[in-house]
C-alpha cells in the first residue's frame, strides 16, 4: 500500500456534502445494520480512534463501545466536519503512512490504517449518497485505492463482519463500482 494522503481531503469534503444532503436521520442506508443516524454514529465513534492512531497517540477507550455511544445530536454535521478535518490532518504527513501504528490493541501497518480512513470516507460516503438519492463524486485514483484496499483486506473484513459478501461486478465496470462490490455493496441496488 502507498501514501494516499492527497486523496483524503477531497473524499472527506464529498462525505460531508452527501451527509448534509441526507433527508432524514432515520433514512435507510445500504449498510443493513445502520440507518443514517447509525452510520453517522459509527463515523463519529471510530474517527477519533483513527485520528489518534495517525498521530501515534493512544485512543480513548469507551466502556459502552460503538453500540452504546449516542453521538448524533443536533450539531452532528459540525462534529463530523471537525472530525474529518482531524483525520485529514492526522494522515497528511508522509510519516503517518510509514511503519506501524496502534489502533486500539492492534499494531497495524500505517498505510493500512490510512487506507481504512480513505475507505471510510468513500464507502460510507456512497452509503450516505444512496440514503439521500444523490451521487457520490469520487476520483478514479481514490476509487482505485479503495478497491485495492478492499481486495487486500476483504477476507479478513468479511470474517469480522466489517464487509458483507463480495458482490460480483463486471471487470470493466467503473473503479468505484468494483470497490463497492469488493466491500460487499451492490452498486446497482
Amino acid at each position: 500500500m502507498s501514501d494516499h494522503s492527497a486523496l483524503l481531503a477531497p473524499a472527506a469534503a464529498e462525505l460531508l456534502r452527501v451527509a448534509a444532503a441526507a433527508p432524514s436521520l432515520t433514512a435507510p442506508t445500504p449498510c443493513t445494520d445502520y440507518d443514517v443516524r447509525g452510520l453517522l454514529n459509527h463515523l463519529l465513534y471510530w474517527g477519533p480512534w483513527l485520528a489518534a492512531a495517525g498521530r501515534r497517540e493512544p485512543g480513548q477507550a469507551s466502556v459502552d463501545g460503538e453500540a452504546g455511544a449516542s453521538l448524533v445530536g443536533e450539531d452532528w454535521l459540525t462534529l463530523l466536519a471537525k472530525q474529518t478535518d482531524e483525520l485529514v490532518s492526522a494522515f497528511t504527513p508522509a510519516s503517518a503512512w510509514t511503519g506501524t501504528l496502534r489502533l486500539g490493541t492492534a499494531e497495524l501497518p500505517a498505510s493500512f490504517v490510512g487506507d481504512m480512513v480513505l475507505g471510510e470516507f468513500v464507502l460510507h460516503g456512497w452509503d450516505l449518497a444512496q440514503a439521500s438519492g444523490s451521487t457520490l463524486s469520487c476520483s478514479d485514483e481514490a476509487a482505485a485505492a479503495v478497491l485495492a484496499s478492499a481486495v487486500a483486506m476483504g477476507e479478513q473484513a468479511r470474517s469480522t463482519g466489517v464487509y458483507g459478501a463480495a458482490v460480483s461486478v463486471p471487470a470493466d465496470a467503473p473503479l468505484l463500482d468494483r470497490a463497492l462490490g469488493a466491500s460487499g455493496r451492490d452498486p446497482n441496488a
